[in-house]
């Protein structure tokens, strides 16, 4: 139990430590009167819209709960603490979304104020607010995991956790992605194409909502999407570690799982390692004044992979206590070499796919500056370009992954694949920092901008925008690779739940739902983006409006200020009417198929297999595409192919705007997609087979 015990301990450091952070953020200067009119703006509608969008959530939440406890009452193989467990999983996620959001909103103004006196102290400041995010993730996410573990003692029981999470993660992600890239496409299309103002001009009618949507899409959503992962392998550990037992204990007569047993502890005491690495970590991201682009990169990676270092030895240290000192059969120095290889090819699978991501999307490298000087030619070949771009930048990721599921299966088994998946997310602390901090950079320049603050100070925070663009990207092949390995160590534990030894292709009724799942990342992207299409039609016609029907507006008459709240109307009921149907087809459609007489449980096997194939090509090139046309934009804006005010610079945004719903809409939801029908099957693997 002492391994338990140092888990729960570095939990409660982790959610201290968030508390420390906020409590830095919330000390700095707020700036002057007007950027602090603009950020209490910018917190009324983020607020209003998660109360909005958690009460139509609490509804679907409560229904799933009853299903849950039904099934459990009456169904054999079904258990009703499951609907207890998904309760709190649902709940978790959603306060570590609320936690998030909240502090980021809180930090956009500090961050402006901050950049006034240089570019370390509003690094800092914005740095500070993501690692409110990050660490809370962690924290919450392995003592709500543990204590069901504790409490329950059955893996499948605690799947439930993952599902509630899982449900909530794509109910965020799909309705913030919605919200804030509606009022980003409209804003930009309106105000930047057609009226020719800056970016984040308050003449704008859309500058607000643009806002709010990068907090409760970027923020909220990423730290869903990051928690149900985060849970979610952890859960898959816990299910397949009897298959670890027969694979690294085939002498031993191991016919029961404790909840101290080494395997059950081993992915806790890695995410524990992970949280503390990930603390000493944020300690080591600083920059100096006039940073490059280059500089300020590595400000971050030296956080991160000092974290990835220090995890990468501390997770040996954990491995060789529970499986040679605390086990009360040792395992051996040759095969605590091989668990621990797993968690090394997890964490090594994680840094090269963020390298890969970061390569691909930052103007720093070939893609991206090629991309940018396709802008001579107009918007057409920058977009067939950046997809091409996009296309392209799955073949590292997808390779890696691969090599990683070999590499930890000949290594540990299937216990060893999700491992891998524990140990590429046991930095999670400090990866969604870096990621969380790019939305409050990007919401200081606009406060900047708003409030008519020195060029100098638009200048730091741009810098600071960029870098969060390119983290941002990384963050989300981060993402995908984890979600990948999560939805693959689920799929595994899906076939024991349901006894499929083999998940035979050649029969039709597989073969069916291969098809089946490798067509849904195609129908839910479809659902995503055309929900996106239509609020920012709404958006451009309102903002239109406005400027022909409010004098002085457009031209920036001294006392005329545009009607915001009625662009944050459209973007909240946009995002609330469109996120319900991709949402729902992501839990209904596992189970249909299940329950289909002529397909059934081994068609769902079939189904994991084409959705987490298709899902996660999709997601890496939408991801990526979207991210390489953003920052070629970013690059010209900083001054190449002739900078603002030029048709190359038109071509440029118009590219941004076809990825932005790319990148921050349906590519990061189609993670949380096929994670979600994976626990689907997980959970309610026991019915099909009834």
């Amino acid at each position: 139990m002492t391994g338990l015990y140092l888990v729960i301990g570095a939990g409660i450091l982790a959610l201290v430590f968030a508390i420390i952070l906020a409590r830095q953020v919330l000390a700095a200067d707020t700036g002057n009167e007007r950027m602090r009119e603009i950020g209490n703006a910018i917190q009324e509608g983020a607020n209003a819209f998660l109360k909005r969008e958690y009460t139509v959530l609490l509804v679907f939440v409560i229904i799933v709960s009853a299903i849950l406890l039904i099934l459990g009452l009456t169904t054999e193989g079904q258990k009703p603490e499951t609907s207890i467990a998904y309760l709190v999983g649902a709940f978790a996620s959603g306060l570590t979304g609320i936690i998030g959001m909240r502090i980021a909103v809180q930090a956009n103004m500090r961050t402006a104020a901050a950049a006034i006196k240089g570019l370390n102290p509003a690094l800092r400041v914005a740095f500070s607010s993501g690692g409110v995010m990050g660490i809370s993730v962690v924290g919450t996410g392995i003592l709500g995991a543990l204590i069901m573990w504790m409490d329950f003692k059955d893996p499948q029981i605690v799947a439930g956790f993952s599902f509630g999470a899982s449900s909530i993660a794509l109910f965020a992600r799909v309705g913030g992605g919605i919200y804030t890239k509606a009022a980003d496409v409209g804003g930009d299309l309106a105000g930047k194409v057609e009226a020719g103002i800056p970016e984040d001009d308050p003449r704008n009618a859309a500058v607000i909502a643009d806002n709010v949507g990068d907090n409760v899409g970027d923020v909220a959503g990423m730290g869903a999407d990051l928690f149900e992962s985060y849970v979610g392998s952890i859960i898959a550990s816990l299910a397949l570690a009897m298959t670890g037992t027969a694979f690294l204990f085939p002498d031993a007569s191991i016919n029961e799982l404790k909840v101290d047993s080494s395997l059950a502890v081993l992915p806790f005491l890695i995410a524990g390692v992970g949280i503390i690495s990930s603390i000493i970590g944020t300690f080591l991201v600083r920059t100096g004044e006039n940073a490059s682009m280059g500089s300020l990169l590595w400000a971050l990676r030296r956080g991160i992979f000092s974290a990835g270092i220090l995890a990468l030895l501390g997770s040996f240290g954990a491995i060789y206590y529970l499986f040679e000192i605390e086990s009360a059969i040792p395992l051996g120095m040759s095969k605590v070499w091989q668990v621990w290889g797993a968690v090394a090819v997890g964490l090594g699978s994680g840094v090269i796919i963020g390298i890969s991501t970061e390569y691909y999307t930052s103007y720093e490298y070939k893609p991206t500056k090629g991309l940018a000087s396709r802008t001579t030619t107009g918007p057409a070949t920058v977009i067939i370009s950046g997809f091409a771009t996009g296309m392209l930048s799955t073949v590292v990721p997808l390779l890696i992954i691969a090599a990683a599921v070999l590499g930890a299966n000949h290594l540990a088994g299937l216990y060893g694949i999700a491992i891998a998946a524990v140990g590429m997310l046991s930095t999670l602390g400090i990866t969604l920092a870096t990621d969380a901090y790019g939305p409050v950079a990007d919401n200081a320049g606009a406060i900047a901008e708003q409030a008519s603050l020195d060029p100098e100070v638009r200048e730091r925070t741009d810098a600071l925008d960029s870098l969060g663009n390119t983290t941002a990207a990384t963050g989300k092949g981060f993402a995908i690779g984890s979600a990948v390995l999560t939805a693959l160590a689920l799929m595994a534990a899906y076939a024991k739940v349901v006894d499929l030894q083999v998940i035979d292709l050649l029969k039709t009724s597989t073969l069916v739902g291969l098809l089946l799942g490798a067509l849904m990342p195609f129908v839910f992207s479809a659902l995503t983006m055309e929900a996106v299409g239509r609020a920012a039609q709404d958006m451009v016609e309102e903002v239109r409006r406005q400027f022909r029907d409010i004098p002085g507006l457009k031209e920036g008459k001294k006392g005329v200020r545009a009607e915001y709240a009625r662009c944050v109307a459209i973007s909240t009921n946009g995002a609330l009417r469109e996120m319900i149907l991709p949402g729902l087809l992501a839990v209904i459609v596992p189970i249909v198929v299940g329950l289909i007489p002529f397909l059934g449980a081994e068609a769902v096997g079939g189904l994991l297999i084409g959705s987490i194939s298709a899902g996660s090509l999709m997601a890496i090139t939408m991801a990526n595409a979207g991210g390489a046309w953003d920052n070629a934009k970013k690059y010209v804006e900083a001054g190449a192919h002739g900078g603002k005010g030029t048709s190359n610079h038109e071509a440029a945004v118009v590219g941004d705007t076809v990825g932005d719903p790319f990148k921050d809409t349906s590519g990061p939801a189609l993670n949380i997609l096929i994670k979600l029908m994976a626990i689907v099957a997980v959970v309610f693997g026991s019915v099909f087979v009834a």
